[in-house]
């Protein structure tokens, strides 16, 4: 992780691996062809992203292959009590102010949200709605310190805040929810 606790490149790609397999054993083949399809959807391909081996997770134990060697024969591959445990960690590190990787991040804690806990669950619903009410008070005080700047600048600025301002009642719905 990086200083501040959010998640490296290399952990975003971690994420989607384990929590991947998480759902279920699956080949090796189908778990880096899954893994690569979800990230370069997300952020486009990024040579930063692909360059996490599946062997190093069966090398530090985070998976284990039940049929086969690995690589070399397309293993079947499951994950092991110290990936569940590695997951949930990543899962609910913090995030840096909006990036491709924060996108990717984002869009990873959605989509295995469903393997944390309720308390977990509702704990990341509420870091992304910090996330965006931190985002959204820098972009309206910009706004406001902006008035005499071009339209041009004043319309983009509208735009991220009412997004912003769309995303955190999405969120407090979604929070409902769980």
């Amino acid at each position: 992780m990086f200083a501040d606790h959010t998640l490296t490149p290399k952990e975003a790609v971690r994420v989607c691996a384990l929590g991947t397999i998480a759902r279920g054993p699956m080949r090796y083949s189908d778990l880096a062809g899954s893994v690569r399809h979800f990230c370069s959807r997300v952020i486009g391909p990024s040579l930063d992203l692909m360059g996490t081996s599946i062997e190093l997770l069966r090398y530090e134990a985070l998976v284990e292959a039940i049929d086969g060697q690995g690589m070399e024969d397309d293993a079947l591959l499951a994950i092991t009590e110290a990936g569940r445990r590695e997951l949930r960690n990543l899962l609910t590190a913090k995030l840096r102010v909006s990036s491709d990787l924060t996108k990717l991040v984002v869009a990873l804690k959605f989509r295995f949200l469903h393997l944390l806990e309720q308390k977990d669950q509702a704990g990341q619903i509420d870091m992304l709605l910090d996330v965006c009410d931190s985002e959204l008070s820098r972009l309206e005080d910009l706004r406001q310190a902006s008035a005499d700047e071009d339209a041009a600048l004043l319309t983009w600025l509208d735009h991220d805040i009412e997004q912003l301002r769309q995303r955190v009642t999405w969120l407090e719905e979604f929070r409902k929810s769980l």
